[in-house]
């Protein structure tokens, strides 16, 4: 029943006290690829305010991740969902999801080019201070993010949920000007303890300014009820994880974001 709940909640959250959060589907492109994001923002706040680009589990842009745009347009920002895959590509079963997350955990120079696209369609947008920008991820979402810090791109930082924190060129640290946080769940059989201890090798050789938040007795997906409650499986949502990672993050936004 508690579930369930989860999953309404996130469902009905636009009209959960936030009257004046505007959404809008937004069709763009990397190079010849249509891609389709979904912009929310707050059209009772006025003048500029930071951007925030959100990148989608490896199922695709869908439900979960316009549900945190709206979240975060709540707070104030201007939140932009990507779409890495492309115009109506969104995997309806865990195989599809796989085969397409690994075209770009296989290639990352494309999704380096996928990613910096979004980027570029959230700059336009002339609510959003170019100053004040962060990228967030879930999941195969938080490989992307950091793979747009690795990148060098000029964003204020980068928080990657349960995300995956490998990357073939760990040398790319180097380019990484954004501040960087991890979220990270203490018993992810996808993402063990000897895949964080990679990713912090990786981050002091780069000078990195990051930190790593572990959370005991989470798994993977942690934050997403729709993963179910069983973490013998591997991938489980835990209340307690998610509750304290959302708040790391409006944390760590506000620290980024200070004027």
């Amino acid at each position: 029943m508690k579930m369930i709940l989860l999953l309404m909640f996130f469902a009905i959250l636009p009209m959960l006290g936030f009257a004046g959060i505007k959404t809008e589907t937004v069709e763009y492109a990397d190079g010849k690829t249509v891609l389709e994001g979904y912009l929310a923002w707050d059209d009772a706040t006025p003048g500029e305010r930071p951007g925030i680009l959100v990148v989608h589990e490896w199922t695709g842009l869908g439900d979960y991740v316009k549900g945190r745009v709206r979240q975060l347009a709540g707070m104030g920002y201007v939140a932009f969902a990507a779409d890495i895959y492309g115009k109506g590509i969104r995997p309806q079963s865990p195989e599809e999801a796989g085969k397409e997350a690994g075209i770009f955990k296989n290639d990352r120079a494309l999704t380096r080019s996928r990613i910096n696209a979004a980027l570029a369609q959230l700059l336009k947008n002339k609510k959003v201070d170019p100053k004040r920008v962060a990228a967030m991820g879930y999941c195969f979402g938080g490989m992307v993010v950091l793979e747009l810090a690795r990148s060098g791109a000029s964003v204020a930082g980068v928080v990657t949920f349960h995300g995956s924190l490998d990357t073939p060129t760990p040398a790319d640290s180097k380019n990484i000007k954004a501040k960087v946080l991890a979220l990270q769940g203490g018993d992810d059989p996808y993402v063990p303890a000897a895949a964080r201890q990679a990713f912090e090798e990786e981050m002091r050789s780069g000078g990195v300014d990051w930190q790593m938040v572990v959370y005991g007795g989470a798994v993977h997906a942690f934050t997403n009820p729709a993963a179910g409650s069983d973490p013998g499986k591997g991938a489980a949502y835990n209340e307690r994880a998610d509750r304290r990672s959302w708040e790391a993050m409006g944390r760590f936004f506000e620290e980024i974001f200070k004027r």
